[in-house]
């Protein structure tokens, strides 16, 4: 759909088609009404902004190539968001042939002030980096559904898998969190077995 100070009416679906049939700014307009989200995607999917911003120019190449074979009965939205994070998941297991750096250790001192924006700011820098320890499919798992708030179903359908796949992956990175983000808890905020409590904010 067309977005406030957008300059076309058109939507997503008749700019795409127009792309299609040959008009020349048709893509670019399509693009520039959702960069702000694609980039979000893949800055969220990818471990570096580099990463992130050479897998979004590829997802944009491979969309601009292949906008004939969309299916009518998805949204152009939900086709973007998969391309995009396809090429990142790419690119994650392309960089797996290069030499590996280890995770630092991510030990954030407790600061007094609970309205000192620096908290949130070491609180997502923290998220961002537990990402990265996870698996290619279970960190775009858990950014569709916990990041980015798609419900299980469309995540599945985004990713092109299972519900049961998307509930699997995101229970086993979500396991995986709660252990690299356990440092962000109180001494006293576990479960009674001793096992760490929903990481924070994810």
């Amino acid at each position: 759909m067309a977005e406030a100070g957008d300059g076309d009416e058109r939507t997503d679906e008749e700019l795409l088609a127009a792309h299609v049939a040959g008009d020349a700014l048709a893509f670019a307009v399509l693009v520039h009404r959702h960069q702000n989200q694609l980039w979000a995607v893949a800055r969220r999917t990818s471990h570096t902004t580099d990463d992130a911003a050479d897998a979004l120019q590829d997802a944009l190449f491979n969309a601009h190539r292949n906008a004939h074979r969309f299916r009518s009965d998805a949204r152009v939205t939900s086709w973007l968001h998969r391309i995009v994070v396809n090429a990142c998941l790419d690119r994650i297991r392309r960089n797996k042939m290069r030499q590996t750096v280890p995770l630092p250790e991510y030990d954030i001192a407790a600061i007094a002030d609970p309205f000192d924006p620096t908290v949130s700011v070491d609180l997502r820098l923290s998220i961002d980096h537990a990402l990265d320890a996870l698996p290619s499919d279970q960190r775009a798992a858990v950014v569709a559904v916990d990041v980015e708030g798609y419900s299980v179903t469309d995540a599945a359908e985004l990713l092109g898998v299972p519900t049961g796949t998307i509930k699997s992956r995101c229970s086993r990175g979500r396991a995986k969190l709660a252990v690299v983000l356990g440092h962000l808890r109180e001494p006293d905020d576990h479960t009674p077995d001793g096992n760490p409590a929903t990481p924070v904010g994810v």
